[in-house]
C-alpha cells in the first residue's frame, strides 16, 4: 500500500490551504492543479518544502496538466470564483457551472474511482453540476458546507459559553446560505444541552450570525472569501475518507428517499467511510425545523433547475 494520493483542483487561498493541511496532516501526497501557469508549481513547491519542518512526508506538487492527477483517491474541488461584496453565492452560478463541469469531466478521466468533496459555490448546485458531469455514484460526491457551518456556530457558541470548542457540538441541515437550518435542539456543550447556558433570544442572534458567517468575511476582506475555515472543514471531511473514520459529519449528500427528499444534493448528518457517503442519518424533526428544511430545499431545488438549464 502506497500513500494515498490527494488532487486539489485549483490553486487560490481555499485550494492552496486545503493542500496544506492535508500535507501537514500526513493524509497523502497532494497534487495541486490550476489553469494559471507557475501558481500551483509555486504553492506545490513552497508546501512541500515545509515537510521537513513539519516532520511529515509528503510529497506535494502543482501542475496543469490533469495527467498528472491520474489514480487520485481523493478529489477536492475548489474551483470557481470567489464571491466579493455585494454577491450572494447564487450570483456565482453561470460561471462556476462551466467551470466545475468542465473540471468533472476531467477527474472522471483520469480517476475514476475517486471519492469527489467540493467546496466551490453555490455548494449545493455544484455538487449536482459535479454528479452530472462525472457519472459517478452519488455517494461517491459529498459536498462541504455543514462542517463549515457548525465550525462557525460552535466556534460563537464556545465564545459565548466560555468553554472550550472542543466541547461543543453543533449541526445544521439544508442549503449553505442564508436558507440553513441550524438545529439548537441538537446542540450540546459537554453533553449538556445549549440551553443551560444561552437564553433563546440570544441563540436565536448567534444562530442568525452563523447563517451569515460567509458574508461576515467576505465584506471584511473586501476582495474575496473564507478560506481557512472552509479548507479545514474540506480536510476533516477527507480524513474520515481516507483513514476511514466513519466520522457523523452535516454533509451536503444525495437524498435518495432520506427526509422524504429525492434526487438532490442537501445538507443532512451522515457517516462518512471510505465509500464516500455510507449512510444519511435521518432525524425526527419538529414543526418548525421541517418547515424550515422545506424551505432551503426548496431554494436548492430552484439552484438546481437552473443547473440543468445551463448543462
Amino acid at each position: 500500500m502506497g500513500r494515498n494520493k490527494i488532487t486539489v483542483v485549483g490553486a487560490g487561498n481555499v485550494g492552496a490551504s486545503v493542500a496544506a493541511y492535508a500535507s501537514a496532516q500526513e493524509l497523502g501526497d497532494v497534487v495541486v492543479i490550476d489553469i494559471l501557469e507557475g501558481v500551483p508549481q509555486g504553492k506545490g513547491l513552497d508546501m512541500w518544502e515545509a515537510t521537513p519542518v513539519l516532520g511529515v512526508d509528503t510529497r506535494v506538487i502543482g501542475t496543469n496538466q490533469y495527467e498528472m492527477t491520474e489514480g487520485s483517491d481523493l478529489v477536492i474541488i475548489t474551483a470557481g470564483i470567489a464571491r466579493k461584496p455585494g454577491m450572494s453565492r447564487d450570483d456565482l452560478l453561470a460561471t462556476n457551472v462551466r467551470i466545475v463541469a468542465d473540471v468533472s469531466e476531467k477527474v472522471a478521466r483520469f480517476s475514476p474511482d475517486a471519492i469527489i468533496i467540493v467546496v466551490s459555490n453555490p455548494l449545493d448546485a455544484m455538487v449536482y453540476t459535479t454528479w452530472k458531469k462525472s457519472g459517478f455514484h452519488p455517494r461517491r460526491i459529498l459536498g462541504m458546507a455543514g462542517v463549515l457551518d457548525t465550525a462557525r456556530f460552535r466556534s460563537f457558541l464556545a465564545e459565548e459559553i466560555g468553554v472550550s470548542v472542543e466541547d461543543v457540538h453543533a449541526l445544521v441541515l439544508g442549503g449553505h446560505g442564508d436558507t440553513m437550518v441550524p438545529l439548537t435542539r441538537y446542540c450540546f456543550v459537554g453533553g449538556i444541552p445549549v440551553t443551560n447556558f444561552i437564553s433563546p433570544d440570544r441563540l436565536e442572534e448567534i444562530v442568525q450570525r452563523t447563517r451569515q458567517g460567509g458574508a461576515e468575511i467576505v465584506n471584511l476582506l473586501k476582495t474575496g472569501s473564507a478560506y481557512y475555515a472552509p479548507a479545514a472543514s474540506a480536510v476533516l471531511m477527507a480524513e474520515s475518507v481516507l483513514r476511514d473514520k466513519k466520522r457523523l459529519l452535516p454533509v451536503a449528500a444525495y437524498l435518495d428517499g432520506e427526509f422524504n427528499e429525492k434526487g438532490l444534493f442537501v445538507g443532512v448528518p451522515a457517516i462518512l467511510g471510505a465509500a464516500g457517503v455510507e449512510k444519511v442519518v435521518e432525524l425526527e424533526l419538529t414543526v418548525e425545523e421541517q418547515e424550515a428544511f422545506e424551505k432551503s430545499v426548496e431554494a436548492v431545488r430552484s439552484l438546481v433547475k437552473e443547473v440543468d438549464q445551463l448543462l
